[in-house]
């Protein structure tokens, strides 16, 4: 493995070069396993009354974020002059949004917002600094807003007394559940991770919560969780609460399964400062989709380095999280916490330039003359993952200064081969205009579409919010569908240059096709009044379903143990079989009667499937129906398949059906 220096500015403080070592020769030491302090179920969360902010957190802006730089400019007096610029079409407008309401705004008079949500099969709930709410999907208020410990209410110790931020919620497609959490901490020590996993598939019902103990001096700050079916993963940039000085990446395993049950659950934790101080900034994968990451999959964590800092060439670096609740202290992470694979980023023909003024948090300009945070030197929320059977994919953005002018534009990836050979699948810069785009966040619906939302501001346009994307068949890298706007802003923000720190894209796990988006905004020049706006938009395109060919003949069946085996199609990720009763389909209803096998769940990855009946009985007659999940939708095989243990009744064929 060829290793490479670095310096990078991570939270804004430079990190020293890539194998520095710390106390010694660089290694990985053993992880550290700690069950959780405290574990219980809540009441159900419409039920909670909120939870005041304690009198000592009321200085939160010095709090929340202790390590990070804020840089305070003068505020103006005038309110300016905002509007929206005229974009060109190119290969079609984005969609219009389908849902847009407004989120939780600055209630709790923090920077910066944080602002993250994710969608369910009936829900939408959103968490930002300090405050959480949940709707139903079109728009009308659940529950909320309230402080963010208000899930932990009667729990007690540091997860109930304090609302300390960095917040992140994601929805559980593999359970059908809720996953939030949120720091804590007695600065400048007793840090903690307080997680809670909702024990139903209501957000607002009741929960299973746990107080993690993290680290006694060390802060865990920027977590970013992500789902994975053996653990919930986390990772976190440490620091020191005494100095503040960098300690390096932290990573994380939560145990899952016994968290989905409420039970005694542990976490395991590796710290990669003796290994490299340099590494920071990563961010584990989040799974979307029907079709879980491939049996024994590791979790991937993956970070951006820049040649700037020291580095070889522009990278992305990736790790694999084996974790082992067996015997935890078995786990491994990366090779001895170097990564397992480098994706050369130059070589590739991707190079990068992440320096924004200097590494200033000043540097996105507003029509009010105050500038903004541009984040440039991490990963954004979220590293996407999807299955999509024939290939795996992770989907990765950061920003980036477009052309050596301080022009913030918002940079993607598609890296496909994630545990194999990653490589990437395509890539590009957005940055259509003279505006800055930054804090991006993108995602992949099932059918190989792209979608990525982020801020756009410039000295003429005040901070909007801003989507754009392309489908799977427009040209490989590329967002040629024009940009639309979910909010025009009508405002700036003055006195602190923090913005956003993070925003997200998800996937509705209902369709996989529906895009849903956060991120902040203001209304008016203020120092501390931003809001966010919620919305959802969807390509047209993904989920129409197109016949792959011809679905098998009916068959009538003699045996007990029928084998179907049929040809695999192309870029399909997994089939679902269909069984009807072949008398239905020969009285000529037009029904293929009663669909008694896997429809519409797409969970057969092999192509051949082995079905025994208890009590078949002699001369049963049963149609069988093999679908392919292709780009997000359902359409018949392209091959009629071959069947044992049953005769083929040629009298009789099959037309493709439509799932309930």
């Amino acid at each position: 493995m060829t290793r490479a220096g670095a310096i990078v500015a991570t939270c804004f403080l430079l990190l020293p070069a890539a194998g520095a070592e710390a106390g010694g020769e660089p290694r990985l030491a053993p992880p550290e396993v700690v069950s959780a302090g405290r574990r219980d179920l809540s009441p159900p969360l419409r039920d909670i009354p909120e939870t005041p902010v304690a009198a000592s957190e009321e200085p939160a802006l010095n709090l929340v974020l202790p390590n990070r730089w804020k840089a305070v400019v003068d505020e103006v007096s005038s309110e300016p002059a905002c509007y929206a610029p005229e974009v060109l079409l190119d290969s079609g407008p984005m969609p219009s949004p389908i849902a847009s309401f407004e989120g939780v705004s600055n209630r709790n008079g923090r920077f910066p917002s944080d602002a993250n949500a994710d969608v369910g099969l009936g829900h939408v709930m959103q968490w930002v600094n300090l405050s959480l709410a949940v709707w139903d999907k079109a728009g009308t208020l659940l529950y909320g807003p309230v402080n963010g410990n208000t899930l932990w209410y009667g729990f007690g110790g540091i997860c109930e007394t304090n609302n300390n931020g960095d917040p992140i919620v994601l929805y559980d497609p593999l359970a059908n559940r809720w996953l939030a959490s949120q720091l804590a901490f007695d600065w400048p020590q007793n840090f903690h991770q307080c997680v809670a996993v909702s024990a139903t598939e209501d957000p607002t019902g009741p929960w299973y919560r746990y107080d993690f103990p993290y680290s006694a001096t060390t802060l865990n700050d920027y977590p970013k969780l992500a789902v994975w079916p053996d653990a919930y993963y986390m990772a976190a940039n440490q620091f020191d609460g005494e100095t503040q000085e960098w300690r390096g990446q932290g990573v994380v395993a939560l145990e899952r399964e016994r968290m989905l049950e409420g039970g005694d659950a542990r976490m395991v934790r590796f710290d990669l400062y003796a290994v490299d101080p340099a590494f920071g900034g990563q961010l584990p994968a989040d799974f979307d989709g029907p079709v879980p990451p491939p049996e024994g999959a590791p979790a991937y964590f993956a970070e951006i380095d820049d040649d700037a800092w020291g580095w070889e060439s522009d990278r992305l670096q990736i790790w694999e999280f084996r974790v082992d609740w067996t015997d935890p202290a078995r786990s491994t992470f990366g090779e001895a916490g170097f990564p397992d694979a480098v994706v050369d980023l130059t070589a590739a023909g991707f190079p990068f330039d992440s320096n924004l003024c200097n590494y200033s948090v000043a540097c996105i300009p507003q029509p009010s003359g105050n500038r903004l945070d541009a984040l440039a030197d991490r990963l954004m929320w979220r590293l996407a993952y999807r299955n999509f059977g024939a290939h795996e994919a992770l989907l990765a953005s950061h920003t980036v200064d477009v052309d050596g002018s301080d022009h913030a534009g918002v940079r993607w990836y598609e890296i496909r081969d994630p545990g194999g050979s990653p490589f990437v699948a395509q890539a590009g810069t957005h940055a259509p205009d003279s505006d800055h785009r930054w804090m991006g966040s993108a995602a992949m619906d099932g059918a190989g579409d792209v979608a990525l939302g982020y801020s756009v501001s410039s000295g003429t346009t005040c901070p909007s919010i801003r989507y754009a994307g392309r489908t799977a068949s427009d040209p490989p890298g590329t967002l040629p569908r024009t940009e639309t706007a979910l909010l025009q802003g009508t405002g700036t923000q003055s006195w602190t240059s923090r913005w956003g720190d993070y925003s997200s894209m998800s996937v509705d796990p209902a369709d996989d096709c529906t895009f849903w988006y956060t991120q902040q905004y203001y209304a008016a020049l203020n120092s501390t009044a931003w809001k966010t706006r919620i919305g959802s938009f969807r390509f047209p395109e993904c989920g129409s379903c197109p016949l792959l060919g011809r679905p098998f003949l009916a068959v009538a069946r003699e045996a007990p143990t029928t084998l179907l085996s049929w040809t695999e199609a192309e870029n399909a990720a997994a089939y679902d079989v269909i069984r009807g009763d072949l008398d239905v389909l020969r009285s000529g209803g037009g029904d293929f009667g009663p669909a008694v096998l896997g429809c519409p769940a797409a969970d057969v990855v092999a192509t051949t499937l082995e079905l025994v009946e208890e009590d078949p009985g002699a001369g049963s007659a049963f149609w069988y129906l093999v679908r392919a999940t292709a780009l997000g939708c359902l359409g018949t095989l392209a091959d009629e398949g071959t069947v044992a243990g049953g005769a083929r009744d040629a009298g009789v064929a099959a037309s493709a059906q439509t799932c309930p």
